[in-house]
């Protein structure tokens, strides 16, 4: 494929499949399209490998579109003594701070302190002054109940309150973030993406991995890939290829699952964190994206990981229980949900019978025969994980060695002709789109007409970038478009019906969709998000 004709996330859904077809062997084949996968692709590409990226559903499909959208180093971990988990978090959030603004923002957390609770004033101060000298930095201070009641979190419940210690962390898109990591990465000609494409098997040469048969879930079509080397980065469905290396399941699914609120029903200017009066687990109430998210749970999940999952009646109790006692004045209930989302964790089993919320959350590689596997670790960490995978493969491939560690993780963009396609009062517009295309920005103003620089209802996406998202990031299904390259299906009032008429103008005109294509997708997309995005009646 020439250079001239790729996209963002690479040419046509035909040309990429051609390419497939037309190479002898890949140097790298990496299995997975979340954040995990992505980040591997980047580094791959980035040493000019042949490397080809494969994704059984949409890009960011699983944990990775569903996380609790925090890129924090994890105070918790302090107290489980994974001091160097903690560390390495604490860094590369400085550093996605730093690369990324506008995607992945600053925001301040406030832990409250209540009589004859944990954690005491003492106590998490202690924690927070190791949590700052790991960071670099110290950035916590302790407020008194009354500032805390009246100016920073106006509604709290103030019975037995001491106080809060208010400190730093950040807030993500995590699938926007996914996505611009694959912009990072087919910016190489040497980088190709596809989704819906879905590893079936393993091929095997003397024992040794050396490809995988792919289906195209589109056309049913299955192509033999061949790779000097195949990653496994999967996450929850890590053991299902490990399996036909003869190896043991090593996951534990875990659910977390969240509510999204209108902003006006539970106002708040920064991250609420709270233990909850029953179990004592950790909650969080954060704003993002305009609206209030309530999360979250940290439950064992034995269903089917192929369907896309759901909350359950015990998880919306359990978080509706704790927002309404930790602002009783709220009184939040059921019909005050817009959505809900539910990610599973990819957390390696100790193999003991403990505590979900106890499971260590540190990844593990594995070298089977040739198929490298990755599993665990965090969102923050995305980009040292990737780089330990690119040290796995070195025996198998020379050029896997040209990474530099220190090496940025995005290009920088070039924001300047932006600005007089913009109003002065556009500044956080800018940001917005900075922080979500990088380097592509430029193309992105272009395209968008002035007739679509609006936003979409009451949220901060702008009309232009669905029609770019349909036009440039492999959007298969309807879902793909209001659930992943945007947000619409989770920050409006029945996933976005509201909104349908014009986004099927965009489907017609950019994807050529006709009325019978139209009505099988919003079929399926209304049944998804009745199913796994909203509270069922």
């Amino acid at each position: 494929m020439s250079e001239a004709n790729r996209g963002p996330l690479g040419g046509s859904r035909g040309e990429i499949l051609a390419a497939l077809r037309a190479a002898d062997e890949w140097d790298l084949i990496v299995v997975g399209g979340g954040i995990t996968g992505a980040g591997i692709l980047r580094e791959a590409a980035r040493c000019g490998l042949r490397c080809l990226l494969l994704e059984q559903k949409d890009f960011a499909w699983g944990t990775s579109s569903r996380s609790s959208k925090m890129v924090h180093g994890g105070l918790r971990y302090i107290a489980q003594g994974q001091l160097k988990l903690t560390h390495d978090s604490v860094r590369e959030r400085e550093r996605l701070l730093d690369e990324a603004p506008g995607l992945v923002e600053r925001s301040k957390f406030t832990m409250t302190h209540y009589k004859g609770g944990f954690p005491g004033p003492l106590a998490f101060s202690a924690v927070m002054n190791v949590y700052g000298a790991l960071a670099g930095k110290r950035s916590h201070r302790f407020y008194s109940a009354d500032k805390l009641s009246t100016q920073i979190t106006p509604g709290i419940r103030e019975e037995g309150l001491k106080g809060g210690t208010c400190f730093h962390d950040a807030i993500v898109d995590d699938a926007r973030l996914v996505l611009r990591v694959l912009y990072e990465a087919l910016n190489n000609t040497s980088a190709e993406a596809l989704n819906y494409c879905r590893v079936d098997s393993l091929l095997k040469q003397d024992g040794h991995v050396s490809g995988v048969n792919a289906v195209d879930e589109l056309t049913g079509e299955t192509v033999a890939l061949k790779a000097r080397v195949v990653v496994n980065a999967t996450g929850v469905w890590t053991d299902t290829l490990r399996k036909e290396v003869g190896q043991s399941a090593v996951v534990r699914p875990l659910r977390g699952s969240h509510l999204v609120v209108p902003a006006w029903r539970l106002p708040v200017a920064q991250v609420c964190c709270f233990m909850h009066p029953v179990d004592k687990r950790p909650v969080f109430i954060f704003p993002w994206e305009g609206h209030t998210v309530i999360g979250t749970t940290d439950l064992d999940y034995p269903e089917s990981l192929d369907e896309e999952p759901g909350i359950s009646e015990e998880e919306i109790t359990y978080l509706l229980e704790a927002t309404n006692h930790q602002f009783p004045g709220a009184v939040i209930a059921r019909e005050d949900v817009i959505s809900t989302w539910t990610g599973v964790r990819p957390v390696i089993s100790s193999g003991k019978d403990v505590d979900p919320s106890k499971e260590k959350r540190e990844h593990a590689i594995w070298d089977d025969q040739g198929l490298i596997t990755v599993c665990g670790g965090k969102l923050t960490t995305f980009r040292l994980i990737a780089l330990e995978v690119m040290v796995s493969i070195r025996r198998y491939i020379s050029g896997a060695d040209g990474f530099s560690p220190q090496a940025p993780i995005f290009s920088s963009s070039a924001a300047t002709q932006t600005v007089s396609r913009l109003k002065r009062d556009s500044e956080n517009i800018l940001r917005r789109l900075e922080g979500r295309f990088g380097f592509a920005m430029e193309h992105v103003v272009a395209d968008i007409k002035d007739t679509e620089w609006t936003p979409v209802a009451n949220t901060d996406c702008l009309w232009g970038e669905l029609r770019w998202a349909v036009r440039h990031e492999q959007v298969v299904h309807l879902d793909d478009l209001l659930l992943r390259r945007t947000r619409i299906g989770n920050l409006l009032e029945n996933g976005g019906q509201g909104e349908l008429r014009r986004i099927r103008a965009i489907m017609q005109e950019e994807a050529g969709w006709d009325a019978e294509r139209w009505i099988q997708e919003v079929g399926r997309y209304q049944a998804l998000w009745r199913k796994a995005y909203s509270i069922a009646s």
